[in-house]
């Protein structure tokens, strides 16, 4: 595999199966970019399965504990084996609990929002970076949160947790300059999911943004049309 992104491009998505990434998928697929997605919640992989053809040739599913190392390692070396390598890779794999201040937040909740949403990214681009480096063109999304910037209260884990995924980007996209290879951050606050309002059943969700629509952002940055942006955070909120 070259570093031309015009040939056959492979794109690996964990948490594929979840709403922004079952929405990026599909816009994948439309511009023929092979997808390898990762689930864990086996109904989740179920309904996916239901809604797209899923054949080991265009489409892959593979379950894998993104927070777990071995796991991700072994899963790229697969990928490498078996379809030539890949070009992008979106960590998507992410969770939010909120309602604890620092003073009140243990121990439980602290290693919870740090596996979901820190571990998870690291265990996925660290693996990653020496293929796509070595190919001389790649691309890497993370996504953060609007929560970095402004803090919000009583919900201490998952405020940190972000921001070291966007430090954790912002840094990477330093070591790869030069590289062909880009490092981006998505800034969402909430996404309008079935799950989200489940957890904000109160909240007014008419501004929210849809999967679909931040998943246009994310096919963006991950296309050959982004080669301007490396380190970028890109707010993904609209009115929300």
């Amino acid at each position: 595999m070259g570093d031309d992104p015009r040939e056959p491009r492979v794109a690996v998505v964990t948490g594929g199966t979840g709403g922004l990434g079952s929405a990026l998928i599909e816009r994948l697929l439309q511009r023929d970019v092979r997808v390898i997605a990762t689930y864990i919640i086996p109904d989740e992989a179920t309904q996916f399965e239901r809604r797209y053809e899923v054949d080991d040739e265009t489409l892959a599913l593979r379950r894998v504990d993104a927070t777990d190392s071995e796991m991700m390692k072994e899963l790229f070396d697969e990928i490498v084996e078996v379809w030539g390598g890949f070009h992008m890779v979106a960590s998507l794999v992410g969770g939010w609990a909120g309602g604890r201040d620092v003073e009140e937040t243990d121990a439980v909740r602290w290693e919870r929002m740090l596996d979901l949403n820190l571990r998870s990214a690291i265990h996925t681009v660290g693996p990653a970076v020496p293929h796509l480096r070595k190919q001389g063109w790649g691309r890497i999304l993370v996504v953060g949160s609007r929560a970095v910037d402004d803090a919000p209260p009583g919900q201490a884990a998952f405020n940190v947790a972000k921001a070291g995924v966007t430090a954790l980007a912002r840094t990477l996209a330093s070591e790869l300059e030069g590289t062909g290879v880009t490092a981006n951050v998505l800034a969402p606050s909430v996404i309008d999911t079935p799950a989200t309002r489940s957890a904000l059943p109160y909240a007014d969700y008419v501004d929210w943004p849809t999967p679909e629509e931040i998943a246009s952002v994310a096919d963006f940055v991950l296309s050959e049309h982004s080669d301007v942006m490396n380190g970028a955070v890109i707010p993904v909120y609209g009115r929300a």
